[in-house]
């Protein structure tokens, strides 16, 4: 059987950490090319991995790939994903899915009327202790889980263009669609309203040009099955990448990430009393492979995906609500976010 011919679009960090698995590390796959409209990141790519590099996707779709992973800033999502759907390649797309709900439904009803497999980069559910969690929670090891909390702080400050929140939908949409599908996965179940407070504390560059920009967050959700959840991310905080779960049940308590050998830690940007996570390429490293390697099982087995274009749907919408309640500072039901899937 001939390999799955995969194009990577977008030469950023998770472009490249998909790059390097196609071309490396996963079985019945080869890296066909990689696409990014800098000349720069094209060159570095051409000499790392020597594959075809692009400044846009047509070239590959004459017969040149069978699946793209999609990893573009967000707001070119949903054009390159409907173009790459109308010649046939399945996606495998980066969060956030899309800007928009009305994205998300065309990119999603396009990708259902065609046959194609569409995953969702939520790499989490591949990873191994978000997947044992799961696994015993369903096995009923702390009773019937009451409330969740599934928090991202990340390292690095945002990117300039994140400032605009209606065009990035903030740190909820670059940074916590990953907290709020761990949610969805985790309750199973669907949020029914969210409340959400943010401030921006470390980007100074943004308080004049962009006010409403916020780079810290906590967000309560309620879910239709009486859950409750919680949400918290940052960014910039400089002393690492911190990504931990609890899910507090009737009879127990579930945590995902590392355990403190004594009561008190301290992390700085000075320095740490323990080693830590510097970056969330190292973290889920394998959880990126193990997402790859399914992307291409389901492809050739002709099955849904672990965590598809609904679900990344379902994330931004509950993005959107959380924003909203910062903006308007109140409480926000999911019925007031329209395109509900």
């Amino acid at each position: 059987m001939k390999a799955c011919r995969v194009v990577v679009i977008g030469a950023g960090r998770a472009g490249m950490i998909h790059a390097r698995n196609f071309a490396r590390r996963i079985p019945g796959a080869e890296l066909a090319g990689v696409v990014d409209p800098a000349e720069a990141a094209r060159a570095a790519v051409a000499q790392e991995l020597g594959v075809r590099c692009e400044p846009t996707l047509k070239p590959f779709l004459d017969g040149g790939a069978d699946a793209i992973v999609l990893a573009p800033p967000t707001r070119y999502h949903a054009e390159i994903a409907l173009q790459a759907i109308g010649s046939g390649l399945h996606i495998l797309c980066e969060k956030p899915m899309a800007a928009t709900p009305a994205e998300c439904r065309a990119m999603t009803e396009a990708a259902e009327s065609a046959g194609i497999v569409f995953q969702l980069g939520f790499m989490r559910r591949y990873d191994a202790g978000f997947r044992e969690a799961a696994e015993r929670l369903a096995a009923g090891e702390i009773g019937r889980a009451v409330s969740i909390r599934s928090l991202t702080y990340g390292p690095s400050e945002p990117k300039a263009w994140m400032y605009d929140v209606a065009a990035s939908n903030g740190p909820l949409g670059e940074v916590n669609s990953h907290d709020v599908d761990t949610l969805h996965w985790l309750a199973g179940s669907r949020v029914t309203e969210v409340y959400a407070v943010a401030g921006n504390f470390r980007c100074e560059a943004a308080r004049a040009s962009h006010p409403d920009f916020y780079d810290t967050v906590t967000m309560t959700v309620r879910f239709e099955n009486g859950m409750q959840g919680l949400v918290q991310g940052a960014q910039g905080v400089g002393y690492g990448y911190d990504a931990r779960c609890e899910i507090l049940g009737e009879r127990g308590l579930l945590r995902v990430g590392a355990l403190p050998e004594t009561s008190v830690r301290v992390a700085t940007t000075a320095g740490c009393s323990h080693r830590i996570v510097k970056s969330w390429g190292h973290l889920f490293r394998e959880a990126y492979a193990e997402e790859d390697r399914d992307f291409i099982a389901c492809i050739r087995e002709r099955r849904l995906p672990r965590v598809g274009a609904r679900d990344g749907w379902e994330a931004l919408r509950v993005v959107l609500a959380g924003n909203r309640s910062i903006r308007e500072r109140r409480p926000v039901r999911m019925d007031e976010i329209e395109e509900a899937p």
